[in-house]
C-alpha cells in the first residue's frame, strides 16, 4: 500500500490528541420530528433551493421513510438538523447517507438515484460546516458509509446455511461508487459505521482503500462497529477484539461502537476496544439508552443521562470522539458537549495511522 498525503480533514488528528471532539447525533430521530407525509418526502409543495417535487410527483412506489431522499427532495430539512447540531456544539456532522448505496436503495427502486443522493448530502453537510467554522474551530464533514440491509456472512434462509442475498463484489461496487461520490461532495473523512457483518464492513474498506490509491487522495478513516447485545459480539460473530483485529489492516484514524446499545450497556465494550486498540483514538456514540415508543425521542434516555455516562467514560480516559446515535437530539449533543469538554482526551501511543501520515 503506497503512503499518501492527508489533505481534507489534516487537522483532525491534532484536535483529537488535545481534546475530545463531538459528534452529532441522531438523524432519523430529527426527521422523524418533522412528520413528514408522502408527498412531502416526494418533495410536493417545496419551493425552496434544490426542490425536486415535480421530479418524483409519480413514482411508482411509496418513498415515505427514504430518508436519504430528503437531501434532493428536502435539502431545507437535512440542513436544518445539521446547522442544529452544529449550534449545540458538535464539531462533526454526519452525511445523511446511512442507507445511500445501491444495494439498499434498491428497495425503493432507487438504485440508479445513489450517487446523486451521496454527493447532494455532502454537499448539504459541506455547507452547514463551512457556515460555523471558524480558524480557531474547524468542523468536519463525515461521510457516512452504513451497513446495508443485506449481509455477507449470514443466510436469510434458515434451511439454506450457504445461501447469501448478496456477495463482496456487489458490496464493493455499491461502496467504491458511495465512495466516490462522498469526496466529490466535500466530505472531509470517511466513517464506515454501524457494522454488524465484518465482511461487509472489509467490503467497504476494500473500496474505500481501492479509491484512495486511484485518486491520489488518503482522508481519515473512522470505523464503528455495533455489539448487538450483552453477548458482546457483533451479530456475525466476532468479539470486539477480533472484529478490531480484523479491520486495524485500514490504519484508521479512529475506531469504536455506535448503535444498538446505550452508553450503561456499551462501556465494558468500549473499555475492551480501548484496550486492545492502543495506537488508534476511540469513538463512541451510543444509543439514548434503551427503545422506548412513550418517549418523544422513541428512546428512555434524556440528555442528562446520556452526558452523565459519557462524562464517566471520558473520566476514565477511554474516548477521543464522543456522539449519539438512535434517540439522540441537538439536546443531548449539547449536554454531552458541556459534559466532557472539561476533560482530557484518551491518550494514544503514536501508531499505524502516524506513520501512514508521515
Amino acid at each position: 500500500m503506497k503512503t499518501q498525503a492527508y489533505t481534507r480533514g489534516q487537522a483532525l488528528p491534532a484536535i483529537l490528541a488535545q481534546r475530545i471532539a463531538i459528534l452529532d447525533g441522531a438523524m432519523g430521530t430529527m426527521i422523524q420530528r418533522f412528520k413528514l407525509n408522502e408527498a412531502q418526502y416526494r418533495g410536493e409543495g417545496y419551493a425552496g433551493p434544490g426542490g425536486q417535487g415535480a421530479r418524483f410527483k409519480d413514482f411508482h412506489k411509496d418513498v415515505k421513510g427514504n430518508n436519504e431522499l430528503l437531501s434532493l427532495t428536502r435539502p431545507d430539512v437535512i440542513q436544518d438538523i445539521h446547522e442544529s447540531y452544529l449550534a449545540a456544539g458538535a464539531d462533526m456532522i454526519e452525511t445523511n447517507t446511512f442507507g445511500a448505496t445501491t444495494v439498499a436503495q434498491a428497495d425503493y427502486d432507487m438504485a440508479g438515484l445513489a450517487v446523486e443522493m451521496n454527493e447532494a448530502s455532502a454537499r448539504i453537510a459541506r455547507a452547514a460546516c463551512d457556515k460555523f467554522s471558524t480558524p480557531e474551530r474547524p468542523r468536519f464533514v463525515v461521510g457516512a458509509l452504513g451497513p446495508t440491509p443485506k449481509t455477507a456472512s449470514i443466510s436469510p434462509d434458515v434451511n439454506d446455511p450457504g445461501a447469501r442475498n448478496t456477495s463482496f463484489e456487489e458490496l464493493r461496487k455499491a461502496y467504491y461508487e458511495q465512495t466516490d461520490a462522498l469526496v466529490k461532495g466535500g466530505s472531509d473523512v470517511l466513517l464506515v459505521e454501524t457494522i454488524f457483518d465484518t465482511l461487509n464492513a472489509k467490503a467497504a474498506l476494500f473500496a474505500i482503500d481501492e479509491y484512495f490509491d486511484n485518486s491520489g487522495e488518503r482522508l481519515p478513516l473512522i470505523i464503528s462497529g455495533t455489539v448487538t447485545d450483552a453477548s458482546g459480539r457483533i451479530l456475525s460473530g466476532q468479539t470486539v477484539t477480533a472484529f478490531w483485529h480484523s479491520v486495524r489492516h485500514a490504519r484508521p484514524l479512529a475506531v469504536g461502537l455506535n448503535c444498538a446499545l446505550g452508553a450503561a450497556l456499551m462501556r465494558p465494550y468500549i473499555q475492551e476496544l480501548a484496550r486492545v486498540a492502543g495506537d488508534t483514538f476511540i469513538s463512541c456514540y451510543p444509543n439514548a439508552g434503551l427503545p422506548n415508543p412513550m418517549s418523544d425521542t422513541g428512546f428512555d434516555e434524556t440528555p442528562d443521562v446520556t452526558s452523565r455516562l459519557l462524562h464517566e467514560f471520558a473520566a476514565e480516559g477511554l474516548v477521543n470522539i464522543v456522539g449519539g446515535c438512535c434517540g439522540t437530539t441537538p439536546d443531548h449533543i449539547g449536554a454531552i458537549a458541556h459534559a466532557v469538554t472539561p476533560l482530557a482526551a484518551r491518550r494514544v501511543n503514536p501508531g499505524v495511522f502516524y506513520k501512514m501520515a508521515a
